[in-house]
């Protein structure tokens, strides 16, 4: 058997606070779930997920805001069942924003492109205005830290594969 320590930092077990600080840090946790369904059998087993993940969220006194849960099918020939957390249906929906990338049922990055370029242009927009100076000096950090940001945001998504597109980004 271990010997008695001071317990100098931390929360010691079967303090009060232990379970408030708990739900303080995963106030807002994000949860994904996902599955091929190109049979009953795949339908039944997102399901039986949800079904666990409902029971665990009332095992630990927690509860999923019903509001923000939403189905995305993908692909193509989909059959597009119906689901339930708990006994609420989840609503649908044709795209979803995850990690800050709008992705919708096609997997489509135009409107990510799209929003990206708005946000470059307003960015861009603001600059113009704002700065007085047309020095190479002055803009080129400029447009780095400011404007560059929301043209690379998870580029890697959709990696430009044609030299045309390529020369475009450089």
């Amino acid at each position: 058997m271990s010997k008695w320590r001071p317990v100098t930092s931390g929360i010691p077990q079967g303090l009060v606070l232990g379970l408030a600080l708990f739900n303080i840090f995963v106030d807002d946790m994000d949860a994904k779930l996902c599955g091929v369904v190109n049979r009953l059998e795949g339908r039944d087993a997102i399901q039986r997920d949800l079904n666990r993940l409902e029971r665990w969220a009332h095992a630990n006194l927690m509860k999923f805001n019903k509001a923000k849960c939403k189905v995305l099918y993908m692909g193509q020939g989909n059959l597009k069942h119906n689901y339930r957390l708990g006994r609420e249906w989840i609503e649908t929906s044709s795209e979803e924003k995850d990690l800050g990338v709008l992705v919708d049922e096609k997997l489509n990055v135009t409107w990510q492109c799209m929003l990206a370029a708005q946000k470059a242009n307003c960015v861009l927009g603001c600059i113009k205005r704002r700065v007085t100076s047309r020095s190479r000096e002055v803009i080129v950090p400029l447009y780095s830290a400011l404007l560059r940001p929301h043209l690379e945001y998870c580029v890697q998504l959709w990696g430009p594969q044609h030299k045309k597109d390529m020369e475009l980004l450089e």
